[in-house]
């Protein structure tokens, strides 16, 4: 009788541990592939790899490349122009574009801009042209020349809504030309307006 009991006490722990293993189970759930922290040595190929693989990008400046940077430079020109060019004589949009010394020339101009009073209006009609005067690679920076040539309509008013310069009803053709620059080492695809030589 008294092994009857012992059964029945191993079977009903036995029931009990089964149940506690599927609560845990259904709580915490089933761990599949890998879910830990990446190791260094994991960690130091993808860093390499992620490395490689900028550097066959920038390794080489063909046409191709040329002809991509190009359609970005159009872009950055004209969000560089609108935001300098419009009412809020603040650089807003376009900050991530310019260097600081850049950066630093136009806040001073809107500065200056805003102390008279006067504010500016701009349509930006389109880039005519954009040709690459040069590129070339100093050290791990490189540095590409552009000529733009583009069309604006664009004056500056004062407090009372009077035309300072320019005409709002003319169309201007502005020729510029900006350097662009960029480390190629850096994982960061992005350009900045380094000078503006005209």
């Amino acid at each position: 009788m008294s092994y009857s009991f012992e059964y029945i006490d191993i079977i009903l722990l036995a029931m009990i541990a089964g149940f506690i293993f599927l609560r845990l189970r259904a709580i915490l759930g089933k761990r599949t592939g890998f879910e830990g922290k990446p190791t260094s040595q994991l960690k130091e190929v993808l860093k390499t790899v992620n490395q490689d693989k900028s550097k066959k990008i920038n390794e080489k400046f063909d046409d191709e490349a040329q002809q991509e940077f190009l359609k970005g430079a159009k872009i950055a020109y004209e969000t560089v122009i609108t935001d300098f060019s419009d009412n809020d004589n603040k650089i807003t949009t376009s900050r991530q574009l310019l260097n600081n010394e850049i950066y630093n020339q136009f806040n001073q101009a809107l500065k200056e801009r805003s102390s008279r009073g006067h504010f500016a209006e701009i349509t930006f009609i389109g880039v005519n042209s954009a040709i690459i005067k040069e590129h070339k690679k100093i050290c791990k920076i490189l540095n590409v020349t552009v000529d733009f040539i583009a069309e604006v309509i664009t004056c500056i008013r004062d407090k009372d809504k009077k035309i300072v310069s320019g005409d709002p009803e003319k169309i201007k053709k502005i020729y510029d030309t900006w350097v662009f620059s960029r480390d190629t080492t850096s994982s960061n695809p992005n350009w900045q307006l380094v000078n503006i030589l005209t």
